[in-house]
């Protein structure tokens, strides 16, 4: 297909024409207050101090009693307005969204069409967090909490014109405990694995307007950004056949297996490897445009780069792009290098106040190439892969200021700042449409006069229901979202099929 040139996508957008409205009002009124001096207390001093060793740049400026009060009735007017914007055809420049020139002149600003992919993988990942099961008091922690069938439609996802094809688990050999969960009681369906995401490709509908068959692998991520700095292995391994090294944890969680495991008698590589390989196989066989999307937050995009390696090391010419947000380096010069070569197109979403991405190589790290002429090739030093897309917590008037590690790293703040994101010279956007009170689903980063709760999304009553004594008890699954089988053979043996748009995809 004829590549498009970046600058032709940009002439057919439509101009935006904006009006003072009362959002607009709305809008400016949360950026004033934003402005507003305020007296440092202890706390704000001490997030101060944290954030200039960090060079976070965060400011702790106040909140008055009076500023949202002529808008609540404006926040009201945002909620009967759709979530999200029509989808265009872009069927004839996918090759410049899906990065084929590296995303040149379409971040800054940052094109329409460019930021709803973005944000439909970022939702994929997101997928990851909302279905696992945290509870570490229920027999089925680390596992997913909705079958492959029903994955999507639980999550209001089905709308994106994907379906879920397989399931991924990992383990560990080494000792990760904070990325890895583990329940509690001596019952629980696997003391070793985790789900670990999920393959999934475009529906017949969906391909026809992104212009190919797209396969989407979305790998979970961790959710505590305090505990990295701890549970970093802080050691390289060989990764590959040339001088790739890559970081011991990321690659133990992503090549472990063990025989007596009964999620993990093949490895999370060797898992997603060959559900790849296989709809790669079947696409082709029909004679289809194909391409592989890989998307993950935190440790999530760390897993999705060794995917993205071997992916292209085994399917030679195969588009493949790595979408990941909040992601840490994780491997080498060489590493970085040998992904360019095999043709991997990488964009990272980064907020500047996420600690997370600076990790490993707070100090050593790709900015010592500066002096190569006097040290030469460093090997052993961490650094980024692709291109990047800078984020700013303090450009949207929804989120506190002050200091927030969970807030920073969150996913949800993450896509709620995509959504927003037109330049680096501009204002948040007036016409962002997603939902701002996602962002508080886990963390607590909205401001308090959106009246907002922090970290609402969770089960009534905390999944305690009454029975039929009138005792609260722990509610049971319904069979068909217990993880099963229990052995890969067994899987095997049991896979569905599933007709899709007429065509027939095999569920293991």
């Amino acid at each position: 297909m004829q590549a498009v040139s970046s600058s032709a996508i940009h002439h057919h957008l439509p101009v935006a024409h904006h009006r003072r409205t009362k959002q607009t009002f709305l809008i400016r009124s949360f950026q004033e207050a934003a402005t507003l001096p305020k007296q440092q207390n202890a706390t704000s001093r001490l997030s101060k101090s944290l954030s200039n060793l960090l060079r976070l740049h965060i400011d702790t400026p106040p909140r008055t009693d009076s500023w949202i009060s002529s808008s609540i009735s404006l926040i009201d007017e945002k909620h009967s307005t759709p979530t999200c914007s029509p989808k265009e055809d872009i069927s004839e420049k996918w090759g410049e969204i899906h990065g084929c020139h590296d995303w040149d002149n379409l971040l800054d600003p940052l094109q329409p069409w460019l930021r709803r992919e973005i944000v439909k993988y970022g939702e994929f990942a997101q997928a990851t967090y909302d279905a696992f099961d945290f509870d570490s008091f229920s027999e089925y922690c680390g596992s997913c909490r909705h079958n492959e069938h029903n994955l999507f439609k639980e999550l209001g996802l089905h709308k994106n014109g994907y379906i879920v094809s397989k399931y991924i688990y990992a383990m560990s050999h080494i000792d990760v405990p904070r990325w890895l969960e583990r329940s509690h009681l001596l019952d629980s369906w696997s003391k070793d694995s985790n789900w670990m995401g999920y393959v999934a490709v475009s529906d017949d509908q969906e391909s026809r307007r992104i212009g190919r068959r797209d396969i989407v692998v979305a790998w979970r991520g961790t959710v505590a950004p305090s505990e990295w700095y701890e549970d970093l292995q802080r050691k390289l391994d060989q990764f590959g056949d040339g001088e790739a090294k890559v970081e011991h944890g990321f690659l133990s969680i992503y090549t472990s297996k063990r025989e007596s495991s009964r999620y993990n008698k093949s490895s999370a590589s060797e898992q997603v490897m060959k559900e790849v390989i296989r709809l790669v196989e079947l696409f082709k066989q029909k004679g289809e445009n194909l391409s592989l999307t890989i998307t993950g937050h935190s440790l999530g995009g760390a897993l999705g780069l060794l995917n993205a390696y071997e992916a292209a090391a085994a399917l030679p010419g195969l588009p493949i792009s790595v979408i990941s947000f909040g992601a840490p380096r994780v491997g080498n010069i060489a590493f970085r290098d040998e992904l360019h070569q095999l043709g991997v197109k990488t964009l990272r979403m980064v907020v500047k106040q996420d600690i997370v991405p600076r990790m490993p190589g707070l100090v050593f790290n790709e900015n010592l190439q500066k002096f190569d002429d006097i040290t030469g090739t460093l090997k052993w030093v961490y650094t980024h892969v692709g291109a990047e897309l800078k984020l700013d917590v303090q450009s949207s008037p929804y989120l506190k200021r002050g200091f927030n590690l969970p807030g920073f790293h969150s996913l949800e703040t993450y896509l709620h700042l995509i959504d927003g994101f037109h330049s680096k010279s501009s204002a948040f956007r007036e016409d962002a449409r997603r939902d701002f009170a996602l962002v508080n689903k886990a963390c607590d980063m909205l401001v308090d006069e959106l009246r907002i709760p922090h970290a609402w999304y969770q089960f009534a009553n905390k999944g305690l229901v009454r029975n039929g004594h009138g005792r609260w008890v722990k509610e049971r699954r319904n069979p068909e979202d217990i993880p099963s089988p229990t052995t890969e053979a067994e899987a095997h043996h049991s896979a569905e099929m599933l007709e899709i748009d007429g065509l027939a995809l095999t569920l293991c």
